[in-house]
């Protein structure tokens, strides 16, 4: 991660990525026609300012909004692909918003070299400074600011950091004694293991779980300030691979099945930032974690499984797993009594077909809490939309002939709708939000704005922000 830090002068640097709004004027009257640009937002320039230094001219709107900002620096660091020490001046903003500039740093610089050679790491060019210029930086509101924000980018991209890592190096027990080691302080971290699962009626994961030779697990993590007069529950999906169990899937579609467990990693990482930033909120998380393999132990399409609950669930498609782990989390998320509760999970590809790669679905039982949750993207610059659990939906769930909830649709349609009806079931009155994360949360194109190729960090900027919002 690059340090990021907030001066009122620049030190010395070998990038600078300057922001301009629309109309605005660049420095000593230079014409906008010098730089081979209109002037229009969007547009950008890259020229030599001194002998070691390139300067990444970047066109913004005339008022940009956070997010406008965001895109605009990452449209600058992208173009100064060659700098290491990269100094960041907003001056020719109206409005510069210090935080998002400082977030859009973090999470554009981001990269993922675990894997690649000593050579390869070596020969990578990363930012290893990144200096904010201000006349504000020594006012102590601004320095807040880009801290909090550089924590929430940071715990972004430590969900990135999990998504990105190989199945076989972050099996359930792996990726559950991950979460203990990287939990911020002031979170307390419980792991339950196959047997404790077994004794606290979790058939969800563990009928999940039933074909890997690596054993389930759930992790529960309690964050309770002084102070706080909320409580909100999160709840995430963590397969840590997604084959399909006996229903399987075509190879083609498995290469991305590591981020399966996206929903789990960013529920944790917005619990390590909600405690790093001291928010007055208490926080209770489930992360439910099974791989999902085929063996001969592994669960068949016609069984039926036994929740926490109470509940039993005819199974039908074996890849439809993720509300089967959920089911068990939410079972246990309403037993904290906490006033919301919110799932994040890499549910369904019925999410994708309605909303394509770049926006998660928003459904629930609580109107209020959905709102809260768009406004809370929005301020995030996280793209999500609302979608319904309709009548007719809710009842199919329960049209299973031999079990009382049935676990996959009977109709090739509503696949996003059925899924929340069904996660509904176990909530009971509780104040309920759900978010699909399955097209933003693994990005297989190419590098957008300050979104890498790979796993996205999708909804950890949204949870946190809706924690500040519910505190």
């Amino acid at each position: 991660m690059p340090t990021v830090q907030l001066r009122s002068s620049l030190p010395a640097v070998d990038g600078v990525v300057a922001l301009i709004a629309k109309g605005g004027e660049l420095p000593a009257g230079v014409p906008w026609a010098t730089l081979g640009v209109t002037g229009e937002p969007g547009q950008s320039a890259v020229l030599p300012s001194g002998e070691k230094q390139v300067t990444a001219w970047v066109v913004t709107a005339a008022e940009p909004t956070a997010e406008q900002q965001r895109r605009a620096v990452a449209q600058g660091l992208r173009a100064l692909a060659k700098s290491t020490k990269v100094g960041i001046d907003p001056s020719g903003l109206p409005n510069p918003d210090l935080a998002a500039i400082a977030e859009a740093a973090v999470l554009t610089t981001y990269s993922y070299l675990t894997y690649k050679s000593a050579e390869s790491q070596k020969s990578a060019t990363t930012v290893s400074t990144i200096t904010i210029l201000s006349a504000d930086a020594r006012k102590a509101a601004a320095k807040t600011a880009v801290a909090d924000a550089v924590v929430v980018a940071e715990a972004t991209c430590l969900a990135r950091d999990w998504v990105n890592t190989p199945p076989a190096d972050l099996r359930p027990p792996a990726f559950a004694e991950a979460i203990k080691d990287t939990a911020a302080k002031g979170v307390r971290v419980t792991i339950w293991d196959e047997k404790r699962l077994a004794k606290e009626n979790c058939g969800g994961i563990l009928g999940v779980g039933a074909g890997s030779e690596a054993p389930p697990r759930l992790v529960k993590l309690s964050y309770n300030p002084a102070g706080a007069k909320t409580h909100l529950a999160l709840v995430g999906k963590g397969i840590t691979f997604d084959s399909g169990g006996l229903s399987l899937k075509p190879g083609s579609s498995m290469m991305t099945m590591k981020c399966d467990m996206g929903g789990a990693a960013a529920i944790v990482a917005a619990i390590n930032a909600i405690a790093n930033l001291g928010l007055k909120i208490r926080v209770t998380g489930f992360a439910c974690i099974a791989e999902n393999l085929p063996s001969g132990t592994a669960t068949r399409p016609g069984d039926v499984l036994k929740m926490r609950s109470g509940a039993t669930v005819e199974v039908h498609n074996t890849d439809a797993e993720g509300r089967l782990v959920l089911a068990d989390g939410l079972a246990l998320a309403v037993e904290a009594k906490p006033d919301h509760i919110i799932d994040a999970a890499t549910l369904t590809g019925a999410a994708m077909v309605a909303l394509g790669t770049r926006t998660s679905a928003v459904l629930g039982n609580n109107e209020e809490l959905q709102e809260q949750v768009l406004a809370a993207a929005k301020v995030a610059g996280e793209s999500m939309w609302r979608l319904p659990i309709t009548e007719e939906i809710t009842k199919a769930v329960t049209s299973s002939p031999i079990a009382d909830l049935r676990q996959h649709n009977p109709k090739p349609y509503g696949g996003t709708m059925y899924a929340a009806a069904f996660l509904q079931a176990f909530v009971a009155d509780n104040s309920w939000a759900h978010l699909d994360i399955a097209g933003p949360a693994f990005n297989d194109a190419g590098a957008f704005d300050y979104t890498p190729v790979g796993g996205t960090g999708a909804g950890v900027r949204t949870l946190v922000q809706l924690a500040r919002d519910l505190a």
